[in-house]
């Protein structure tokens, strides 16, 4: 009989097979993380059983664990590089931030309500070899000016533009992937700065929580 961590890691290679590299995610680092990293570790217990489902959960405080197809297309639009240095700015239940661990050198997760914060740090620690991701409680709206600059920047919750402070905090050659829009619908957004000049393109429409703070909308 198969225990529960081989039948999750069965689940969860079948969701990157089906939901993922089916439906056009191409880059192989990518897949590999999703394939390494246990999501069932950061949803709420009562809601293992659907840790596989490519569709957000609740996560509770209002916020959601993102679709796994979403996270997959945002990351892959990132182009996350091994020495890169990574803000990841509304973290959630820290299952972005996780991938982001298996794919860059640096990743600094900002988490503005205490308790996910929290939940965020004892699920980083639960998975091995993510001593490269460090979570800091804070308004992710204005980023972490003392440690930039940031080669990449991701958002997991939608403002209604791009703060500046990200693109002050980003390297020349850095790139920001995050949904902007009203609240409701939202476009993903890439911004790349180059030379001092920024430029933008869109990808999907989504549906994102809010992104508070001083730079996003207000609480």
């Amino acid at each position: 009989m198969a225990s529960e961590e081989e039948k999750y890691a069965r689940q969860r290679h079948d969701m990157v097979d089906r939901h993922l590299a089916a439906r056009g995610i191409t880059d192989h680092r990518v897949l590999d993380a999703f394939r390494e990293v246990p999501r069932e570790k950061f949803v709420p217990p009562r809601l293992r059983s659907e840790a596989y489902a490519d569709r957000p959960l609740p996560i509770g405080s209002g916020q959601t664990i993102s679709q796994p197809y979403v996270v997959a297309l945002m990351l892959q639009e990132l182009q996350v590089w091994p020495g890169h240095r990574v803000m990841d700015v509304g973290a959630g239940s820290g299952y972005q931030a996780a991938l982001l661990g298996k794919l860059a050198a640096e990743v600094y997760a900002i988490e503005r309500v205490k308790a996910l914060a929290a939940g965020t740090r004892r699920a980083i620690q639960s998975v091995e070899g993510l001593d490269n991701v460090e979570v800091i409680e804070g308004d992710g709206t204005v980023g972490l000016p003392n440690l930039a600059p940031f080669d990449r920047v991701i958002c997991g919750a939608a403002g209604p533009d791009v703060p500046q402070s990200w693109i002050e905090q980003l390297a020349d050659g850095g790139r920001i992937v995050t949904p902007v829009g009203r609240r409701g619908v939202q476009t993903i957004l890439i911004t790349e700065k180059r030379g001092g000049a920024v430029t933008q393109r869109r990808s999907i429409d989504v549906r994102f929580v809010p992104l508070i703070g001083e730079q996003g909308w207000q609480d």
